[in-house]
């Protein structure tokens, strides 16, 4: 999967407006990016912050909802993580980082998925930072 072809959807200031349309945008490149990262259903719609039964109905294809400020702000946080990955890391690794122990300090030897669904939208966007850092040599 192309992650300038995940990213592009909700990657505009204009698509966190909260519209139907701005959702159904950020939750089909939030899809492609859990069905790449391999995530359990649970983890997928802890991370968006949405219920198991909305995470069903996204993955199906199936949902027409709008999502909060917090959910598109996490969406686009997830897009941008997903493409710093790609940038840096190799495949597969880039699609199993966020899935795999880490000793940095943000994470405690735990994975970065797990940080980022206990910490919410800014561990997300921590996590993103992280990545970003690491690829400008910090």
């Amino acid at each position: 999967m192309a992650q300038t072809a995940v990213a592009d959807g909700i990657r505009t200031g204009s698509q966190l407006d909260g519209s139907a349309e701005a959702a159904a945008v950020a939750a089909k490149a939030f899809v492609r990016i859990a069905e790449a990262w391999r995530l359990r259903g649970d983890d997928a719609a802890n991370l968006l912050d949405v219920s198991g039964r909305t995470w069903n109905r996204m993955k199906a294809g199936g949902w027409s909802g709008r999502l909060s400020r917090d959910q598109m702000l996490r969406a686009s946080g997830v897009v941008g993580l997903y493409k710093a990955l790609h940038l840096y890391f190799s495949e597969p690794l880039a699609d199993d980082w966020v899935r795999l122990p880490n000793a940095g300090p943000a994470f405690g030897n735990r994975s970065p998925l797990d940080a980022m669904i206990d910490g919410g939208l800014p561990a997300i966007l921590s996590t993103r930072d992280h990545v970003d850092a690491l690829r400008g040599g910090v």
